[in-house]
């Protein structure tokens, strides 16, 4: 039962990875944890090794070492027996776009086997504002239109784990507020767990109950915001992450 599960959802034990024999590692010796119903934000440079780990952490990619668990499974290994649990969103995935917001919605729910999947569906499209747009092809969304269909893709099957990689990169910030707000309340009220990365510091600062800082493939600090903000002596998160770029935390000499 869920209940007497361990508290940290996800366990990431030294993980490496690298694309070729002889090139960089990726992700290098990364190890952290999630606890249920906390909000983490992984915060970096482009190229700082973030959705290499994402990717591992879904069982998409098999760390060349170290390993991943998701409710006590091994990823490497039994992504089946906790696919159903969790989900993910990003702005690189692409939706059919022949298929109208409702139409793409239910396939996904047919796909997670969900129960009273119009009313379901109703109240994820009124959650990312999408309800005036349910009969409209995805090819013909805009930009952010697109990124809220995707997002309310990856709630079809009320995720106990959810993996959202630069969910807002495309929207204006009234509806990234309004995001964070739906968010937060599902979190609240679901004990759900939320992996989350952002270039948006502020965002970042508002939404987080813990920040992983990444460089260079590796983990370079962890803490609350205002617990970063103390220990590295500076005024906001957007501060701390050019002060990380500019020593270049993380990479070798």
């Amino acid at each position: 039962m869920a209940g007497t599960e361990s508290p940290e959802v996800l366990v990431a034990e030294e993980v490496r990875k690298r694309y070729s024999d002889e090139g960089p590692w990726a992700v290098d010796g990364v190890s952290l944890a999630l606890r249920r119903g906390e909000v983490v934000s992984i915060v970096g440079p482009n190229g700082a090794g973030k959705s290499t780990l994402i990717q591992m952490m879904l069982g998409l990619l098999v760390p060349d070492s170290g390993s991943v668990r998701i409710f006590g499974t091994e990823m490497a290994t039994g992504r089946r027996n906790v696919a159903h649990r969790i989900n993910y969103a990003s702005t690189d995935l692409s939706l059919p776009y022949s298929l109208t917001v409702r139409e793409n919605l239910t396939a996904y729910a047919l796909i997670y086997n969900m129960r009273n999947i119009g009313s379901l569906i109703d109240r994820l499209l009124r959650e990312m504002d999408l309800d005036s747009f349910r009969d409209v092809r995805v090819g013909s969304l805009s930009t952010g239109q697109v990124a809220r269909m995707g997002i309310a893709k990856a709630l079809i099957n009320d995720p106990e784990l959810l993996f959202l990689d630069e969910p807002t990169a495309t929207l204006d910030p009234e509806v990234s507020a309004q995001l964070r707000t739906t968010l937060q309340t599902m979190v609240r009220e679901r004990g759900m767990t939320l992996l989350y990365t952002s270039h948006n510091m502020r965002e970042v600062e508002r939404f987080s109950d813990r920040v992983y800082l990444m460089n260079g493939g590796r983990l370079v600090a962890e803490g609350s915001v205002p617990d970063l903000m103390t220990r590295f002596a500076t005024e906001d998160l957007e501060s701390l992450f050019l002060q990380m770029v500019g020593r270049e935390w993380g990479r070798d000499e």
